[in-house]
């Protein structure tokens, strides 16, 4: 005689399922949390106007000073080996979707670009910080020949990533959850790191050195 192993009922097996599965994704979740050494902390986007900078330049070599789209990001980073106390070669990855649909952009433009920062310090008792700009000429290009008169009219989300060794380690988007970012077509070359701006002499102490290209 065979004996059959009682079954259980289909709504308390797909509930038992349903628990496991819920247990393992907490798990993993707080395995990930517990592995992440970059977190970003905060993404604050901003609409400067170009510094005014002291110079002996004739009036007529100054103009009137545009708007700026800047992104300060937030972050830390925490290593689990004792023995790392700097970090260089940290890419900070940044996706920005402006809100110009039209004819021409049906989706919007994902303006994309990164820069990366050398000597990042372990376990700051501040948070460390990256910068990003879109200049005003890029926003009169995508936004057919006027800058947007505040930050709320210039982007649907922002998103940005940080990379480290060739791996993403740290993501967060501003607005959204996801990585929302890979849906769209990437548009590269129009975002400026700090040093690439007239903001480059400017709070100097204030975000994280930015590696010199060769």
């Amino acid at each position: 005689m065979t004996t059959r192993t009682p079954s259980l009922p289909a709504p308390l097996f797909y509930g038992v399922l349903a628990f496991i599965i819920f247990l393992l994704g907490g798990v993993l979740s707080l395995q990930a949390q517990i592995n992440t050494e970059f977190q970003i902390t905060k993404i604050e986007p901003s609409m400067p106007n170009t510094p005014a900078i002291s110079s002996d330049a004739p009036p007529k070599l100054t103009g009137m000073p545009k708007k700026w789209l800047e992104i300060d990001t937030s972050f830390n980073w925490k290593p689990r080996l004792n023995t790392e106390k700097y970090a260089d070669d940290v890419v900070v990855n940044y996706y920005i979707l402006l809100a110009n649909k039209s004819i021409a952009f049906p989706q919007g433009t994902l303006l994309t670009g990164q820069v990366t920062h050398t000597a990042i310090p372990a376990n700051s008792q501040m948070d460390l910080r990256s910068v990003m700009f879109v200049p005003p000429r890029t926003l009169e290009r995508f936004f057919d020949g006027k800058v947007p008169s505040s930050k709320e009219t210039a982007f649907v989300d922002i998103g940005v990533t940080i990379s480290r060794q060739g791996q993403v380690v740290a993501s967060k988007s501003l607005k959204g959850t996801g990585d929302w970012w890979p849906q769209y077509p990437q548009t590269p070359g129009y975002l400026l790191n700090k040093n690439e701006t007239p903001f480059a002499p400017l709070s100097w102490d204030y975000y994280e050195p930015v590696k010199k290209q060769p």
